[in-house]
């Protein structure tokens, strides 16, 4: 294991030393951080003090929304793991995600030495083996489990859709928890417990047999960034489960749409929107079958990605590229979302009203596109077998369906109910007292 980590620079020093600091510890896609970005915020502006941690690719973009924050590994090394086509792959995903964490299982528990212990960890379940070994030495350390979406809560009741389509309902429980033991054993353990066990090795501690174990004993909260009606709690979901519903957007400085932007949606009709994810730099295919489908659809379209490389050689003028746009601006303003099936995406769509179109490739998406298009909003194709013609037909029934706009009109409505704020749920979840 590389105990080296390579630290991305100083964090402004606390306010009250006398609270303890909040560490949000995340790891992923953009996807993955920018929830961490706005419960960070709010709970900063409730007083607390507050540290995100995070791979050092996403230090800058974080420190842009006045957070403190601190960075392990190297951009270059996480750099290398986008630049992976496994992370991609529904059975391969896992492995590569994993990687870009197993060497830095001890940052929390560095982390934690520097604060003597004072502090409170709200992880990633990427991030729970590091929160572990962080336990091990301070046992009295709180510890938060934030789950983006359902899937990762593993229930037997309700299974989550890991591919083409859910297991039967008639399945029996017991089936299904042979199932997930099975899947502990044959897919999970083998892949993170290597690193975890070198590490307690190296600590003088025994080693773990199983990773759903860890991911289910390490936390003393299980927080849910998803409503009921999206995800309803589950009979074996942990009894410390609380449920706080979608993240709000991160309070960021430029949220207007850009001025070439704001011109192509002011030139024509209301067009549709694709995104493979920010962190997709493999999406060729994706793109060429979305250009053809516009095509065959009579329709204008935006293409969203950091990636120019993978678009089209050359874009018609009915199809403008943007690097990054804002959703909640640029959402009410399309007919329809193609998305990957990303958890953040769903919401965006959920609150704009918007029908979309998920394409998912790994890891929660299959499971996303179940329950959106089980709330009647969505349409799945799959990325393995996605192609024009399958992409425009399902465009086609969605922006024709009544129904579809029904449901859209309901999913908004649920999805802008005003609720207790994130960071109060965070706060009664872990018995913390704002300071205002």
């Amino acid at each position: 294991m590389d105990k080296t980590l390579e630290v991305a620079g100083p964090y402004p020093a606390a306010a009250d030393d006398d609270q303890p600091l909040l560490v949000l510890a995340c790891s992923g896609t953009g996807g993955d951080i920018l929830p961490f970005i706005a419960l960070g915020q709010q709970l900063a502006a409730r007083g607390h003090r507050v540290r995100l941690l995070v791979p050092a690719y996403h230090v800058a973009w974080v420190r842009g929304h006045g957070l403190s924050c601190e960075g392990f590994g190297s951009a270059q090394a996480f750099q290398a793991h986008l630049d992976n086509p496994d992370l991609w792959d529904a059975r391969k995903g896992f492995g590569v995600a994993w990687q870009s964490v197993a060497p830095h299982l001890l940052v929390l528990r560095q982390l934690a030495a520097r604060e003597s212990g004072h502090c409170v960890l709200l992880c990633h379940p990427i991030m729970l083996a590091a929160a572990h070994l962080a336990k091990a030495a301070y046992p009295d350390l709180q510890v938060a489990a934030l789950y983006l979406s359902p899937s990762g809560l593993c229930s037997s009741h309700e299974f989550p859709v890991m591919g083409a389509r859910p297991l039967p309902a008639w399945l029996p429980v017991s089936w299904k928890r042979q199932l997930w033991r099975g899947i502990d054993r044959l897919a999970l353990s083998p892949v993170a417990l290597p690193a975890i066990n070198a590490a307690r090795q190296a600590l003088n501690l025994p080693p773990l047999d199983s990773f759903r174990r860890l991911l289910s004993e390490t936390p003393d909260a299980v927080i849910g960034l998803f409503p009921d009606w999206f995800a309803a709690t589950q009979p074996d979901w942990p009894s410390r489960y609380v449920e706080a519903g979608f993240p709000p957007d991160p309070i960021e400085q430029a949220t207007e749409l850009s001025t070439e932007l704001q011109a192509f949606l002011a030139a024509g009709p209301a067009p549709i929107a694709f995104t493979p994810g920010t962190g997709h730099k493999h999406a060729r295919a994706y793109f060429e079958a979305a250009l053809a489908a516009l095509a065959a659809c009579g329709r204008r379209g935006i293409f969203l990605t950091p990636y120019p490389e993978q678009l089209p050689a050359a874009l018609p003028p009915e199809v403008i590229w943007q690097s990054r746009a804002p959703f909640a601006r640029l959402l009410p303003e399309v007919a329809a979302l193609a998305h990957h099936g990303g958890v953040g995406s769903c919401a965006a769509a959920f609150r704009a009203g918007v029908p979309q179109l998920i394409c998912p490739y790994a890891f929660d998406q299959f499971d996303n596109a179940w329950r959106a298009r089980r709330l009647g909003v969505a349409e799945t194709v799959l990325a393995g077998k996605l192609d024009a013609k399958k992409m425009s037909a399902a465009l086609q029934r969605l922006l024709a369906s009544d129904k579809v706009a029904q449901a859209c009109a309901k999913t908004s409505r649920l999805a802008r109910v005003d609720a207790l704020p994130l960071a109060e749920r965070v706060e009664q979840a872990l018995t913390l007292q704002a300071k205002r």
